[in-house]
């Protein structure tokens, strides 16, 4: 027969425990839905946040620059060494075609000069250390090793300093990848805080951009600030010309550019190559400290680490690329801390 037994009842500890929790859980749900919202940035702070990140992307876009720069250098210049390299093995091995053809007419006079033979079998920079075997050959022939023997040390400097600068390619290969990470991560960090705004809040802040643009360009058009003259003239005018072309991180135009690609494209146009980068081109001229001796046309560094760079435009504004999502355009001169200007 089986046995009824009664259902075992929880004790009074776990019930004490259970109704705590429960009571826990539903005062932090409470809590929870009655909190106030955490106060959404304005729009005025998400353009501060946005800009200083901008500013720091274009600072790591100068680094990418140089390293940029340093890589396309260094590529030539190891293309050139190998191209001598190729050269010297030429020369070399013509000059030991033609010790190959004295050995050749000496057997068919009567055999090969064992000191020759020596030197067909073995490396010739063993064979020049040996002087005492040199009385043994002809005029031509030393002549000959002693050509291969420069040759052959030549070519072995020069395959130490391609190697040398294949080891300092790979090295700012993998800078530069860095720096294009960093960069991508600040413009990435941008964007996700101006996603946070409304549109309404977003076309504000183009809106007052487009205003205080504007305003500068009818400020350096209508003013009376010392013109441009010669090759200046003509960068300056270059750099009008591309007026509202976009800002693009390493981008030297002619359709997009950063602030020293700016610069740097518009000095070519009027045919005067300048450093790539803003803190180069820093020193590739006079440098104006004051602002009142600025002329139109002369280059203009902002910055304590000289990372921008644009033209002065006369009466206290400046044309350059400013940053990510902007235009080339006119600004004010006091928008950013003043270093010096660059007279090319």
């Amino acid at each position: 027969m089986a046995s009824h037994r009664r259902p075992k009842q929880p004790s009074r500890t776990r019930v004490t425990v259970l109704t705590t929790a429960a009571a826990a859980a539903v005062a932090l749900s409470s809590q929870a839905a009655n909190a106030a919202p955490s106060e959404k940035p304005s729009k005025d702070e998400v353009k501060a946040k946005v800009d200083k990140l901008y500013e720091e992307a274009e600072q790591a876009t100068e680094k990418y620059n140089g390293a940029k720069e340093r890589q396309e250098k260094l590529q030539k210049e190891i293309s050139t060494i190998q191209d001598n390299v190729a050269r010297g093995q030429e020369e070399v091995n013509e000059l030991r075609d033609g010790l190959g053809s004295m050995a050749s007419a000496q057997y068919r006079s009567g055999g090969i000069d064992p000191s020759l033979q020596l030197f067909l079998s073995a490396d010739p920079d063993d064979y020049l250390d040996k002087a005492s075997t040199l009385d043994q050959l002809s005029a031509q022939q030393v002549e000959s090793l002693k050509k291969i023997q420069e040759k052959q040390r030549e070519l072995a400097q020069d395959r130490a300093e391609a190697s040398d600068k294949l080891k300092d390619l790979a090295t700012t290969r993998s800078e530069l990848g860095k720096k294009k990470s960093q960069v991508q991560g600040k413009l990435a960090e941008a964007q996700k805080l101006l996603n946070s705004l409304t549109a309404a809040e977003k076309a504000a802040l183009a809106a007052e951009e487009d205003r205080a643009s504007r305003a500068s360009e009818r400020t350096a058009l209508g003013g009376s600030g010392a013109p441009a003259t010669g090759r200046a003239s003509s960068a300056y005018a270059a750099a009008q010309s591309v007026i509202g072309s976009p800002y693009v991180y390493g981008a030297s135009g002619p359709s997009s550019f950063d602030c020293s690609g700016l610069t740097s494209w518009a000095f070519a146009q009027a045919g005067i190559g300048i450093p790539r980068t803003s803190q180069a081109q820093a020193n590739a001229g006079t440098r104006i400290y004051s602002q009142s001796d600025l002329q139109v046309g002369d280059l203009v560094i902002f910055y304590g680490d000289l990372h921008h760079v644009g033209f002065y435009a006369g009466n206290g504004q400046v044309l350059h690329a400013p940053r990510s999502g902007t235009v080339v355009r006119y600004e004010s001169i006091n928008n950013m801390p003043y270093q010096f200007g660059v007279r090319i």
